[in-house]
């Protein structure tokens, strides 16, 4: 590269590097050599200056947005994590809601006594890949996390999950500040290797764009969208370190380093093991180079498309990042177990359809309804699926007029893209929508069908894409207008509307009662969003608002199986059970392989006294999941019923051995066993059991009863006392101690013991009638004693 050295007379020298860049007017200073890396085709000397001015054209128009000369790079940082922090710190003492349940509070490979080579083969949720159930998500890089969260905060505190997804978020906003500056100014690197900032103004704008999109709250405030956070993150660090592969120059070209290229190709691995969008980042790396490192022109590369194969170190580093990406994928396809995951209609209604019109219109108005939450993130909801956006299945349908302004822009921008005359503007056009559309790729069901419409948690990376081409729009704005103020004000006021947006946005993720009926608003189609708010409200015993809300979600999805078998239960525990019946029957004809329908359906029959259905029902729940514990309990509640002890003993001892802690079945086998006069076995049953559960006091109980019958008194009254103080309130181990310290012969504690069981509950049953005996037999005592 040719410069121009400071001293006269002004001649132009060869290999030399005698200035460096200080800012973006132009001017230059004696100092250190420095490497240029920039699309430009000519770099000779005579157009230096000019290279480097285009380079941070973007920046001089944005004087009156961000009205100050150069910003140090640390105080834009500090500036872009403090925003950051502000939007959504609020979301820091939230609840685990929605999808933190599955994928946290119930996922089993969380707790210590998982294996940590379990994680490897099981998905998202905790189950193995291997299973037809199974997502296929395979982040256990992201479940390594949560893990460790677990373990660190001692228990399923979610204080601590949250703060590691803002502090996460925080440090890939901050992190943006260098990605923005190389995609608007370039790459330039001094004599000591350290990268060099062109445009500062606007890598901090967009960075700040990008730190307070309320689009990205459910990645932030929701825990699973640690995912997606992480994802991103590795994904930026293998951006940043294929950036780092060009660091030195020769007059023949630019020289690269193999080592930072295979250590991008592992950062993107690393990134693909945290969320599935990771991998994109090899397609993007090469966008990147092609157009920034070797400066090719995407039109002339169509008219001449041999031409760029004579540039080995490209095809070079090409061949890197495909042979790495394929081999990438080809062992998480193996490790999923080469099979697709299998998702229904009501995930994604599109990709059902028949006609492959309907699919691909579809198709393309979720892409401008993705578009549009970029562009006016005010309608945000936790779930886009069941009916919240019905299928367009005519071209008469209005909503065409959405995916037709989509592609217009896209064409527009494309054209400007490959056709314009301004390398500079190229240059930022195509990397801007690299990065909108390279990482949505995973997401638009072009490679394969994906299990949701709408998912606001994948377009985190896409939205980098969005905040490059805002910037640059406002900066060609304030260079065609004269109205600087107004600019400025509408850049300040996009900035405190997505602020205050994304902090009301992290207050209705705080807890699901606030984020289900949120969503109402945006979804009243939605028939998930009914009947969460309807299980919300069972959950907490409303039971007439519950049923009301899963009749609106049937109406909805008259094929909605989960809100069925929910509002047949209900219905079951409300003594409706022709209705329960009804609903259960439909939802097994719908979903014939429902195991939980089939069970409760068994229960239901099991009331109206049809034993023999109800036993085929619970059988048939089992042939569809055979370890299903509680379903192995209520065949034993039947075959009681039917004094069939045997059986219904075998069926809780399955219960107990697929489920240890299943502390309803070990206390039925105790109290048949006690009922039929095997007393030792009941015993026995009772200290495994105990052995097992530890803590658990209805055991105690049980077992108490067991040895008082056998004149263990003194072991009989210890659990009977551990049981009372573990639940002091139940009257019935006051009154059963109460029997015990009468037939042992202490009447004293006995008749205070009945007092107190008679107080807690004076209806309960056989408890005044001994104590009414004790009273008789102290008088008697009394008597005599005179």
């Amino acid at each position: 590269m040719a410069t121009e050295r400071p001293l006269p007379p002004p001649q132009l020298r060869g290999a030399e590097s005698g200035r460096e860049l200080s800012h973006p007017g132009g001017r230059c200073r004696p100092g250190s050599g420095s490497l240029q890396i920039s699309n430009q085709h000519n770099a000779g000397a005579s157009t230096l200056e000019p290279t480097f001015f285009k380079m941070a054209e973007v920046d001089v128009n944005l004087d009156h947005v961000i009205p100050t000369t150069i910003i140090p790079t640390y105080w834009a940082k500090l500036l872009v994590a403090f925003v950051s922090f502000v939007c959504f710190a609020h979301s820091y003492d939230g609840d685990f809601v929605f999808d933190d349940s599955e994928a946290i509070v119930n996922n089993k490979d969380l707790r210590a006594e998982t294996p940590l080579g379990d994680l490897w083969h099981h998905d998202f949720w905790g189950s193995k890949l291997s299973s037809n159930t199974s997502h296929k998500s395979y982040r256990p890089l992201t479940v390594l996390t949560f893990r460790i969260n677990y373990y660190l905060s001692g228990g399923f505190y979610p204080v601590s999950f949250h703060i590691v997804n803002i502090l996460l978020h925080c440090s890939i906003s901050v992190l943006m500040v260098d990605v923005f500056s190389i995609l608007f100014g370039g790459l330039q690197y001094n004599s000591k290797g350290r990268r060099l900032n062109l445009a500062p103004k606007s890598s901090l704008l967009a960075a700040l764009f990008f730190a307070v999109h309320p689009v990205h709250t459910e990645c932030v405030a929701g825990i699973v969208g640690r995912a997606d956070l992480l994802g991103a993150l590795f994904f930026l660090l293998s951006f940043l370190g294929y950036c780092q592969a060009f660091r030195e120059s020769n007059k023949e070209g630019t020289q690269f380093s193999t080592f930072w290229v295979l250590l991008s190709i592992l950062l993107s691995a690393i990134a693909m093991l945290c969320k599935e969008q990771g991998i994109t980042v090899l397609g993007f790396n090469a966008v990147f180079d092609a157009l920034v490192i070797s400066k090719l022109n995407i039109l002339e590369i169509v008219q001449k498309s041999i031409g760029w194969l004579k540039n080995g170190g490209l095809l070079f580093r090409l061949t890197l990042l495909v042979f790495g990406g394929a081999t990438i994928l080809y062992i998480r396809w193996r490790i999923m177990g080469t099979g697709p995951p299998a998702f229904t209609e009501v995930d994604n209604p599109a990709s059902f359809a028949e006609s492959i019109f309907v699919r691909a219109i579809n198709y393309n108005y979720y892409y401008s309804l993705n578009a549009w939450l970029l562009l006016c993130p005010w309608w945000l909801c936790f779930d886009w699926s069941m009916g919240c956006i019905p299928l367009i299945k005519s071209i008469s349908d209005w909503r065409i007029i959405a995916l037709a302004a989509l592609w217009f822009c896209l064409i527009g921008l494309i054209c400007q893209a490959l056709c314009s005359e301004d390398s500079h503007k190229r240059r930022i056009l195509t990397l801007g929508l690299g990065f909108l559309i390279i990482p949505f790729l995973p997401a638009s069901n072009l490679f394969f069908r994906v299990g949701f419409v709408i998912a606001e948690r994948v377009i985190y990376l896409p939205s980098i894409g969005y905040c490059v081409l805002l910037t640059y729009g406002f900066g060609l704005l304030s260079k065609h207008t004269k109205k600087k103020k107004l600019i400025a004000a509408t850049v300040l006021g996009i900035l405190l509307i997505n602020m205050v947006r994304c902090i009301t946005r992290c207050s209705q993720w705080r807890n699901e009662d606030l984020l289900f009926t949120s969503a109402l608003s945006v979804c009243p189609l939605n028939a998930k969003v009914h009947y969460n708010i309807g299980k919300n409200l069972a959950d907490k015993g409303d039971q007439i608002a519950a049923i009301r809300y899963y009749r609106e979600a049937v109406r909805l999805n008259p094929k909605y199986v989960h809100a069925m078998n929910n509002l047949g239960n209900i219905l079951k525990e409300r003594n409706e059970l022709q209705e329960a019946e009804e609903l259960l029957s439909l939802a097994v004809q719908i979903q014939p392989d429902f195991a939980a329908a089939w069970m409760n359906l068994g229960i239901v029959q099991n009331s109206m006294r049809r034993f023999g259905e109800a036993e085929q029902s619970y059988w048939t729940a089992i042939k569809y999941r055979r370890k299903y514990p509680d379903c192995y309990y209520n065949l034993g509640r039947l075959y009681a019923d039917l004094n069939r002890p045997l059986d219904a003993l075998n069926a809780w001892r399955n219960a107990t051995f697929l489920k240890p802690e299943h502390t309803l079945a070990w206390n039925n086998m105790i109290i048949l066993l006690d009922n039929t006069g095997n007393l030792a076995q009941a015993e026995a049953v009772g200290r495994e059991a105990l052995e097992l559960i530890p803590n658990d006091h209805s055991i105690m109980f049980s077992l108490a009863n067991v040895l008082g019958k056998s004149q263990k008194y003194k072991e009989s009254e210890a659990l009977f006392l551990k049981a009372i103080k573990a639940n002091p309130n139940a009257a019935s181990y006051h009154g059963n101690l109460a029997v015990l310290y009468h037939r042992w012969g202490n009447f004293d504690l006995a008749k205070k013991y009945y007092e107190v069981s008679l107080k807690l509950d004076p209806l309960a049953p056989g408890t005044k009638e001994n104590y009414n005996l004790l009273k008789r037999k102290l008088e008697q005592l009394q008597t005599n004693s005179v």
